[in-house]
């Protein structure tokens, strides 16, 4: 029988066309690449990762989470979503590992005050004024640590007192070659404004062509990959996916939501080639869903969810859950899946072990109003 205590060694449409996923990069002078994956809108941890060895399982999800039948069984436990197809291929291959019933501090239910509390690492909405990625960056090896944010506006993770920049694609088109010239000659005489320009002009063509109107993951992953290679690459990088609220029809919505997530990661990969050996990346969402699919085909706003970690440097292979079971009294609030790992926890934990930093400084650093310690179970290699 299946303890209530375990740790499992087991070996919309798109995101959408009509709200890009942005993505924001750092460097810093290390070799060890970090790319955090925020999805916007609370995604459903339950269907990402069923877990179809729960006796209650069946009775609450059977019909609703069909789709796992054709999932990957990983272990007697868990099944992944088949839209995942690359990402449980990673997982084969011990560079994926997944943590369930994992959530924020938070617990209101309000998009906005959630992705607050996940951005800053505070205890309550807008209690930080700056993000937790910001932060990371101080902790990092002194040297060349700006951040640059590939969108209209940085991400609150990383906004604070660390250097960051923004660069957004413009709807209008681009500037020609001999404009660019001109004015790269223009500011030729003044060392300060021509090394920005460098940089800006630099940023752009590692960048490509990047739509303003939206693209698919695989184009997304792609660019996110050729910005965080080479010696001058970027380090660090935020990618921001939207539309996870699967109110309604969340089957299908679903399905699309994660294969565009699977583009992601796949491009990520395929496109980082030996450096991706050093990569860590983490997916999380601000909250899960209801246990229960409401009566439009979806589900509503819950507590705990599912935290992906992936990458070269991933001790891969295993899901880690404190599983806490599906029965009404073991529900949250007698609706939601009951958190029982601190998402913060995850988060400064993976950090400090693919970082080599101290965990109780990283943790203070990081999520300076939690109370938790950071999570110490192997995570990275």
């Amino acid at each position: 029988m299946l303890s209530r205590r375990f740790f499992l060694r087991v070996g919309g449409a798109a995101v959408a066309t009509a709200a890009m996923p942005r993505m924001a990069f750092a460097r810093a002078n290390s070799s060890r690449r970090f790319v955090f994956i925020i999805q916007r809108g609370a995604a459903d941890g339950l269907s990402i990762l069923g877990p179809t060895g729960d006796p209650q399982f069946d009775a609450l999800r059977g019909d609703f989470d069909q789709d796992l039948r054709n999932g990957a069984r990983l272990g007697s436990f868990f099944t992944l979503h088949p839209a995942l197809a690359e990402t449980a291929k990673m997982y084969a291959a011990r560079e994926a590992l997944f943590v369930h019933a994992v959530a924020s501090p938070y617990r209101d239910r309000s998009h906005f005050d959630g992705q607050n509390v996940l951005e800053t690492g505070g205890s309550a909405a807008y209690q930080l004024k700056d993000g937790w990625l910001n932060r990371l960056l101080g902790l990092l090896p002194s040297g060349d640590s700006k951040a640059l944010a590939l969108s209209d506006t940085v991400p609150m993770a990383l906004r604070g007192s660390n250097q960051v920049s923004s660069y957004a694609p413009s709807k209008l088109a681009g500037p020609s070659d001999d404009l660019l010239q001109r004015v790269a000659r223009m500011y030729q005489a003044d060392a300060q404004l021509h090394a920005l320009w460098s940089e800006a002009v630099a940023t752009r063509m590692s960048a490509g062509s990047i739509d303003s109107n939206g693209q698919n993951g695989a184009a997304l992953g792609s660019v996110a990959a050729k910005l965080l290679t080479g010696d001058s690459g970027a380090r660090i990088a935020m990618i921001e996916t939207n539309g996870w609220d699967t109110h309604s029809g969340q089957r299908f919505r679903l399905a699309a939501q994660l294969r565009n997530l699977d583009s992601i990661l796949a491009a990520l990969k395929s496109g980082l080639g030996a450096d991706w050996a050093n990569t860590l990346v983490i997916t999380a969402t601000e909250f899960g869903r209801t246990a229960r699919p409401n009566g439009t085909g979806g589900t509503d706003h819950g507590e705990a969810s599912v935290a992906m970690l992936l990458g070269g440097a991933v001790a891969g292979g295993k899901v880690v859950a404190d599983w806490p079971g599906l029965t009404g009294s073991a529900l949250y609030e007698g609706r939601d899946l009951k958190p029982t790992t601190a998402l913060d926890s995850l988060i400064a934990g993976a950090l400090a072990q693919h970082y080599g930093l101290q965990p109780a400084r990283t943790m203070a650093a990081l999520f300076p109003e939690s109370r938790g310690a950071a999570f110490a179970r192997p995570l990275i290699v």
